[in-house]
């Protein structure tokens, strides 16, 4: 319906085009919130070790069985705005550190939870978004108070940190095994920048293959290809090996104008061919001068080109991804040459192994024992696509929150401590705002309390009964480490248990829900306009 107007004199005028809709003030701010709650409330259940897991089926009739929330908000596919805001919240979380998605979108649920009750008694939005503003700066003040530092060398930590990430994940007994080969892949490629730490995950490879059993998941000190070696003749092993990475095709390029050769004697035509033979073998030659025993290939090898390789006992691989060569380099320590007539023995990489394997149907080539690789692979094998499908999101999140801590070591209690610690900090600072505000800063402190209420919840233990326990113990000087013990449901000292998670994590998704909460609360008009018909060029149908 188009959206109009009346002048004083009762004349009708048309503002919005035909098909658009609209709500305002409280209808719209009701349904923003109700949305971005909905999709709280899905993930709510899956904090936790003990959460639950959601069934995914994307129209392709594919199933995803998981319990992060990064995925579960990638696959589901949102209409509302809000919702969406939601989504994008995790994307953020998940970007930027890498965990505590759920966390992130639950608290931000919660805290609109808590903002509809207080415009229920007639609170104006901007205090409300201004008292939020005041408690989550407050709340990231507190989480740095009660942040710990660590040592990055302390293996045992380190432990700690990666198995607190890897404990909701279904992986059961391989939990350890993920664990020490993620802090060892981490450890691996982290690097000095300056005065500061830098461990990019991205150095780090994950290749899935369906098959063995979750602790036969391995570290290459290296780097997998998923291509095969191109001619038979070529050898399946080299060790101690010099590596060529081109990025130009070792084949002759057509040309880009047409051109009419005309040959009148059969010799003409051979020496035409001996020609072109001849510039593909002076290439091979270009390749053996430079000293190299394996080439790796980003574009095309020509079949002749192959067979000159293989007589001289060079083993290669074509069309390999630019991914792939940029992180082979940084593993073999070589450089990506554009040029074959520039390829000098300086350019070559250097493994102590490389080898065709057959993993599974497919055939893949290992390049390990660098040196010191500043990028690594990590081959994740599990008997069944969906577990090797959950245990690479278990190693995505237990690098993450490694390389969290190597770039800045400092921890805070998980179990809902650091949760129940702030939200009893802001009690006491709403009373020195007071106001208004002052009620929008302890509706932010009682939403700080949903991740241990979710946690008792998921846990099949009574929340409120969890709650008054918690508040009590953290009362007291010595108790603000203290968490709930899902597997009990006991409090327990967090810290020393070994629940343990980055500082940056929480910081990230206290910031994350805060903001989006306070602009999903700021909105007080929702104008959607119409789409047009018929198919994906629009017009009618």
């Amino acid at each position: 319906m188009a959206y109009l107007t009346q002048t004083q004199s009762g004349q009708p005028v048309l503002i919005l085009k035909e098909g658009t809709s609209r709500s305002r003030g409280k209808e719209a701010q009701r349904n923003n919130i109700m949305a971005a709650r909905v999709v709280g409330e899905v993930l709510k259940t899956t904090l936790g070790p003990r959460g639950m897991d959601k069934m995914l089926i994307d129209n392709l009739g594919d199933i995803t069985i998981t319990n992060d929330g990064a995925t579960i908000l990638n696959e589901i596919e949102v209409e509302h705005p809000a919702a969406k805001m939601m989504v994008e919240i995790a994307k953020t979380q998940d970007d930027m550190v890498g965990d505590g998605t759920t966390t992130a979108v639950v608290l931000a649920s919660e805290l609109l939870k808590k903002a509809e009750e207080l415009l229920e008694q007639n609170i104006h939005p901007t205090l409300l978004v201004s008292g939020y503003r005041k408690a989550a700066q407050k709340a990231i003040e507190v989480i740095e108070q009660n942040a710990l530092p660590i040592d990055i060398e302390d293996q045992n930590m380190m432990m700690k940190i990666a198995l607190t990430s890897i404990a909701s994940k279904a992986v059961g007994a391989a939990k350890e095994h993920l664990a020490e080969i993620a802090i060892d892949a981490v450890k691996q490629i982290t690097e000095q920048r300056g005065d500061k730490t830098i461990a990019d995950i991205d150095n780090i490879q994950l290749i899935k293959k369906t098959g063995k059993s979750l602790l036969e998941t391995q570290l290459v000190q290296g780097i997998i290809m998923d291509k095969e070696v191109v001619h038979p003749g070529m050898p399946r092993k080299k060790e101690n090996a010099k590596i060529a990475l081109l990025d130009s095709a070792l084949e002759i390029e057509k040309t880009e104008v047409s051109a009419e050769i005309r040959i009148r004697d059969p010799s003409q035509m051979k020496a035409f061919l001996d020609q072109e033979d001849g510039m593909l073998e002076k290439m091979v030659a270009k390749i053996k001068a430079s000293g190299a025993d394996i080439v790796f290939c980003q574009k095309g090898i020509d079949d002749m080109v192959q067979h000159y390789l293989s007589k001289e006992g060079i083993m290669a691989a074509r069309r390999v991804k630019e991914s792939d060569m940029e992180k082979l380099a940084r593993a073999a320590g070589g450089t990506v040459t554009s040029n074959l007539n520039d390829l000098k023995a300086t350019d070559l990489g250097f493994a102590g192994l490389v080898e065709e394997r057959k993993i599974g149907d497919d055939k893949m080539i290992f390049v390990e024992k660098c040196k010191d690789p500043h990028s690594v692979a990590i081959l994740i094998r599990a008997g069944l696509e969906r577990m090797v499908d959950e245990a690479e999101r278990a190693m995505t999140d237990s690098l993450s929150v490694v390389s969290d801590v190597v770039e800045n070591s400092k921890i805070v209690a998980g179990g809902g401590a650091v949760e129940i610690e702030v939200a009893k900090e802001l009690r006491k600072y709403a009373n020195k705002v007071g106001g208004r505000e002052q009620l929008a800063i302890e509706a932010f402190a009682d939403a700080m309390e949903v991740i241990p209420r979710a946690l008792a919840e998921n846990a099949g233990f009574d929340p409120i009964d969890v709650l008054v326990e918690l508040r009590s113990v953290h009362d007291k000087e010595t108790g603000k480490y203290l968490g709930i013990n899902v597997f009990t449901g006991k409090v327990q000292n967090s810290v020393d248990k070994g629940v343990i998670e980055p500082i940056v994590v929480k910081e990230q998704a206290m910031k994350s829900a805060s903001e989006s909460a306070c602009m999903i609360l700021r909105i007080d008009d929702v104008i959607s306009s119409s789409k047009p018909r018929g198919g994906p060029g629009g017009g009618d149908a």
